[in-house]
């Protein structure tokens, strides 16, 4: 995705205002009060997923206007249209709306909502806004909300340090209902670090070590987390690691069963659509690479997954504006010399690999292995910090995929549909206590590590595991 990087001009502007402003919303939120909602009404949007049009920079990210923090912002593009977009999580009855702008306000603006993200219904309109702190009273319901902006009020673009809905939610979920699995026990009393780790000689730039897998099945039609029990149900899977995964997995089960890993000790479950060209599969070659990284500035705050933590990362119903903006996107694809693809390339030189990269949310909530829409324990760090209400910062998992495939490119996609439908899902299996030696030696110790534990940039420190990949 393009960035925007700020002139001079701009980063003036961003040194002497920036701070003015964040002075000038604490001392309005303490001396006079922004107008509060309804005592009856809620926070619905505080730390839930965000999408946007566009953003200015990686410093301005969607989430950081649904954080709670007045000193992060989103950020867009320096041209209209432009939107900021909440999943709410579900229908909910909206009454009021807080904007908290930064110095590039919207002029021209509609709140809208939408039960899908598709069709939209305005629910407040203006062509005079002047920014500042806005509390808009409005009367809607949706499970999506978002500012569509169509005239900006500078030559910049659109800033928002908090974007805040209210109301009530329809049908509130229930936190210990039918698809949630209670952690147990459950890790409560977290903090999320704000600390930055001390610099150190040489430089510590990576913290992270590999997890080297095959394919164990594939072409098989079963996911356990979304459809367990139903085996038939999803649209094709290939499998990476447990060599027993499929409709009727549980932690007992993989916890049993072999590995395609290089580490014995890694029995999890990973999976994802089935590449196609035409009708005819294709799977990727040799060990693929999942990395375990730290998605948090404090890489010595990040603990293990717990036992039979699952989630999905991405979707097979996303828009390509949805891959394109997810927080955890990286290259998305790439062959040859061209890289940044948001969906899969029209032709690759032949002899070349397609590959994709996308990066899993890396904080957890604590409370649930997994939930119904198999996402919502989990949540994406803002600008390096886990929000409040997902503390525990766990390993980052990163795909790093590559199936044999180049030329023409017209026929290839996943069995879920286009490249941006690509997703992924992780059901952990892990023997613990080497989970845990990877984790302390490579993350919280500042490594880049291979599946051993071993830097070889850094040959003193040692590996975690033996040569036969196992504790020693």
């Amino acid at each position: 995705m393009k960035t925007h990087k700020p002139p001079q001009r701009r980063r003036w502007l961003r040194n002497v205002v920036a701070p003015i402003a964040v002075a000038t919303l604490a001392g309005a939120l303490t001396a006079f009060g922004i107008q509060s909602a309804h005592a009856a009404d809620s926070l619905l949007s505080q730390g839930k997923p965000a999408l946007a049009s566009s953003t200015e920079n990686g410093g301005a990210p969607a989430a950081g206007a649904f954080d709670g923090n007045a000193s992060t912002r989103w950020g867009s593009a320096w041209s209209d249209p432009q939107w900021l977009r909440v999943d709410l999580g579900g229908t909910a009855t909206i009454t009021s709306v807080q904007l908290q702008w930064e110095a590039a306000y919207a002029k021209a603006f509609q709140i809208q909502t939408s039960p899908d993200g598709s069709a939209w219904t305005t629910v407040y309109s203006t062509t005079t806004g002047a920014g500042g702190n806005q509390t808009l009273t409005v009367s809607g319901s949706g499970r999506y909300v978002r500012m569509y902006g169509t005239q900006r009020g500078t030559g910049y673009g659109y800033s928002l340090y908090e974007f805040k809905v209210f109301g009530s939610l329809v049908n509130p979920p229930a936190s210990d209902g039918p698809g949630y699995i209670m952690a147990n026990p459950p890790v409560t009393g977290v903090v999320p670090s704000t600390a930055t780790p001390p610099a150190t000689n040489p430089p510590t730039t990576h913290h992270e070590f590999q997890a080297n897998c095959s394919v164990s099945r594939s072409n098989l039609n079963d996911d356990p987390i979304v459809f367990p029990n139903m085996p038939g149900a999803s649209h094709s899977h290939t499998f990476m690691g447990n060599v027993t995964t499929n409709a009727a997995t549980t932690l007992s089960s993989l916890q049993a069963g072999g590995t395609s890993c290089i580490t014995p000790g890694d029995k999890t479950g990973y999976w994802m659509p089935t590449l196609l060209n035409g009708t005819t599969a294709v799977q990727p070659v040799g060990r693929q690479v999942i990395y375990y990284k730290s998605g948090v500035i404090d890489y010595r705050s990040v603990r293990p997954f717990p036992a039979g933590l699952r989630y999905v990362v991405g979707s097979p119903a996303a828009t390509i504006d949805d891959f394109r903006n997810n927080p955890g996107a990286v290259e998305g694809f790439e062959c040859g010399d061209s890289t940044f693809n948001w969906d899969i390339p029209a032709t690759c030189p032949a002899g070349t690999q397609l590959n994709v990269r996308l990066q899993a949310p890396s904080c957890w909530d604590g409370l649930h292995l997994d939930t119904p829409d198999h996402k919502s324990h989990m949540a994406y760090p803002v600008i390096g910090v886990c929000p409040n209400d997902h503390p525990v910062a766990v390993p980052m998992i990163e795909f790093k995929m590559a199936w044999p495939v180049s030329g023409n490119m017209s026929q290839v996609h996943f069995a879920s549909g286009r490249g941006f439908s690509f997703h992924y899902d992780v059901f952990n299996a892990w023997d613990a206590p080497t989970l845990a030696a990877l984790t302390t030696h490579c993350i919280n110790g500042g490594l880049q590590c291979d599946p051993r534990g071993f830097d070889q940039y850094k040959p003193d420190r040692g590996a975690a595991l033996n040569e036969n990949y196992e504790l020693p």
